[in-house]
């Protein structure tokens, strides 16, 4: 029995209604065996009575008897199977928490595997089986292991929640669609769920793109503090050159002053030594014929006396010193003339700066050309857009909204809306003129006020030599030489508008502080030409990097 045991399989001792090992089984005239309770129970419910495997009818319903050696083989089939069940669970793992057990397994549960939808159990690989082999129950929606099967039933109807209705966003059963939901749009769920997993996919892609759009975002952000640590680091090398080069000269100069100081003072001192030396010697002769006169004075050989005393009575040469003097030194604009040079090697330091400057912010050049749908009828631009100047006659432009109508002026094309950027203009020969920047939203239309409040910055040129910086209120600017080529840099983040006179690498005024949050545009207005006075063009000039 036992060899002969090992040659069935599991499925020879399942009853196919309750898909376990057979519990009283019953023959029944077609030669399918089933449990008995399972085998009354189908026929009570259904009529007339079939066989559930091979569908054939029975005009009577068959008598019903315990199959002993079917029993006998289930039985014995039964206790190896827990046998073999029991010395499998202690190998296979258990269900842990948050995972789904098996609804089939008796004593430890394990991690089912698969879900069925027709069952509404879950089963573990064991359990599985026969949805995996059986032909009428490979026919059984399988989904991923979940828990609450019940909830995938119509709680008012009992029946699977095998559709979906649209008009109310629910999923419903089919009696649903008879009775509470009639007439409503209703599709399988199936449509319905490949239709939202559809829409998830496009939004998983939107999502990506968004990610992906962030993840670039990040790299330009890490990019602009690179350079930005770049532009720090630059600064603070030309800086500490500079400072550098000050401190170098404070202390040449300082050291010059000291060697001035202390070179008067070492002529004073040998000078000092010089007469002290003299004096010196000197009184070593005058102590010497002081001795001589002494000795002498004490002698009482009179022929001695009288014939030494001529030779000593001549006095040996000394010089006057009443009107010798050691004057100190005089220091008397010493300390202002060492200052003075010192502060003529910080104005050439200085002068420098700006040209350093000048050629930092000449690095921002951009390619400007003007836009002629802006620019007032009265203007007349050059082929290539890099001209413009006043005409007495108007052309016949068409007035769009973009079009200055009563100020004499023109945007470029380009517009910025971020980072740097820098322009020139030669405004040579000129006598008023008006360049700088304004944003997008600004008025076109009427008489126009050029100032920051407007929407404007900018700089201008009146009556030959009156400048001004358009800010509120504007700034009259005092300028060392006329401009002929006015440098326009602009720093969106910064908020910075800067103007330079080219020629004289110098900063004539910065508009700071501004807030800018619309796209900007070059601006230039070359006025009215006066008749013949201030005819000439305001010219976009190529920028000629300063050495």
């Amino acid at each position: 029995m036992s060899a002969a045991n090992c040659l069935l399989t599991a499925d020879q001792f399942l009853c196919s209604i309750c898909l376990d090992v057979f519990t009283d089984p019953v023959t029944i005239p077609c030669g399918h065996n089933f449990c008995k309770t399972c085998i009354t129970q189908h026929w009570n419910v259904n009529f007339p009575s079939q066989c559930p495997n091979c569908k054939e009818v029975f005009n009577s319903r068959p008598e019903l008897r315990v199959n002993t050696f079917i029993s006998e083989m289930a039985a014995q089939f039964r206790q190896s199977a827990q046998q073999k069940a029991s010395s499998s669970s202690s190998e296979k793992q258990a269900a842990k928490p948050g995972e789904v057990p098996c609804d089939v397994c008796t004593g430890t549960k394990l991690k089912a595997l698969k879900s069925c939808l027709v069952c509404l159990d879950s089963y573990c690989e064991t359990h599985l089986e026969p949805h995996l082999t059986r032909s009428g129950m490979k026919r059984h929606q399988l989904i991923d292991p979940v828990e609450n099967l019940e909830g995938r039933m119509c709680t008012k109807h009992d029946k699977l929640l095998e559709l979906f209705c649209k008009t109310d966003q629910m999923c419903v059963c089919m009696l649903c669609t008879v009775l509470d939901h009639k007439n409503h749009d209703v599709v399988p769920l199936k449509e319905e769920y490949e239709g939202k997993k559809a829409e998830l996919g496009k939004t998983e892609t939107e999502i990506q793109q968004m990610i992906q759009k962030r993840r670039l975002k990040i790299q330009e952000i890490k990019h602009s503090v690179e350079l930005s640590e770049e532009d720090a680091d630059r600064e603070i090398a030309d800086g500490v050159q500079v400072f550098t080069a000050l401190m170098e000269s404070v202390e040449r100069r300082m050291n010059e002053l000291i060697d001035t100081i202390k070179e008067k003072q070492s002529k004073t001192e040998k000078q000092a030594e010089g007469f002290i030396e003299e004096l010196e010697q000197e009184i070593s002769e005058l102590k010497k014929r002081s001795t001589e006169v002494e000795q002498l004075s004490r002698s009482e050989d009179l022929l001695h006396l009288l014939q030494s005393f001529r030779t000593l009575n001549t006095a040996p040469p000394t010089k006057n010193w009443t009107g010798v003097r050691v004057s100190p030194p005089s220091y008397e604009g010493t300390v202002v003339r060492a200052v003075n040079r010192l502060v003529e090697t910080i104005s050439k330091q200085m002068k420098k700066l700006p040209e350093a400057e000048l050629k930092r912010v000449q690095q921002s050049a951009v390619d400007v050309t003007l836009d002629l749908d802006t620019a007032h009828c009265h203007l007349i631009l050059s082929g290539d857009g890099k001209q413009v100047k006043h005409g007495d006659v108007g052309n016949n432009l068409p007035d769009n909204p973009e079009r200055f109508d009563c100020f004499i002026s023109v945007l470029a094309k380009q517009r910025f809306s971020s980072g740097r950027f820098y322009y020139e203009v030669q405004v040579k020969g000129k006598t008023q003129w008006t360049i700088g920047v304004a944003r997008e939203s600004i008025n076109r239309k009427g008489i126009i006020t050029p100032t920051p409040q407007k929407g404007y910055w900018t700089m201008w040129l009146r009556n030959e030599n009156e400048y001004k910086a358009r800010d509120d209120p504007s700034v009259c600017l005092s300028l060392k030489s006329r401009p002929q080529k006015v440098g326009v840099f602009v720093d969106y983040e910064e908020g910075l508008v800067s103007f330079y006179d080219v020629d004289a690498a110098a900063l004539i005024y910065s508009f700071t502080g501004c807030c800018f949050t619309e796209k900007l545009y070059p601006f230039f207005s070359p006025c009215n030409n006066y008749g013949g006075k201030n005819s000439a063009p305001l010219i976009i000039s190529p920028v000629n990097h300063t050495e």
